[in-house]
C-alpha cells in the first residue's frame, strides 16, 4: 500500500496540465502535491528535499524534462527518486532516450486517467 503522505512534484510549463495531474493524484488519494513551471524551478525545489515522486513534462523552457531527469539521476541524493515522464513526445526515439536516462515510466499526452494513474502506482 502506497504512502498517501508521499510528496509529489508536478513539473510542467502549462498550469492547466499541472492542475490535471494534481487532480488525478488527488483522485488516487495523494494530497501532498507541489508544482514547478520548468526544470530549473523543479531542481531548486528538489534540492531542498522532501519529495518522493516527480511527474515531469518533456518540453519546457529553461531546462527540459529530459535534462531534469538526467540531473536527478546524476545526483546521489536524488538518484533513486521515481520520475514519471508525462509528455506529448510520442516518438520512439524520445521514449528510448527517456528510458536510457532512467525514467521510471512514460505516459504520452493526451492520456487516459487510468494510464497515468496506473504508471504512477506501479512506481510507488
Amino acid at each position: 500500500m502506497a504512502d498517501k503522505e508521499l510528496k509529489f512534484l508536478v513539473v510542467d510549463d502549462f498550469s492547466t496540465m499541472r492542475r490535471i495531474v494534481r487532480n488525478l493524484l488527488k483522485e488516487l488519494g495523494f494530497n501532498n502535491v507541489e508544482e514547478a513551471e520548468d526544470g530549473v524551478d523543479a531542481l531548486n525545489k528538489l534540492q531542498a528535499g522532501g519529495y518522493g515522486f516527480v511527474i515531469s513534462d518533456w518540453n519546457m523552457p529553461n531546462m527540459d524534462g529530459l535534462e531534469l531527469l538526467k540531473t536527478i539521476r546524476a545526483d546521489g541524493a536524488m538518484s533513486a527518486l521515481p520520475v514519471l515522464m508525462v509528455t506529448a513526445e510520442a516518438k520512439k526515439e524520445n521514449i528510448i532516450a527517456a528510458a536510457q536516462a532512467g525514467a521510471s515510466g512514460y505516459v504520452v499526452k493526451p492520456f487516459y486517467r487510468r494510464d497515468a494513474g496506473g504508471k504512477t502506482q506501479q512506481n510507488l
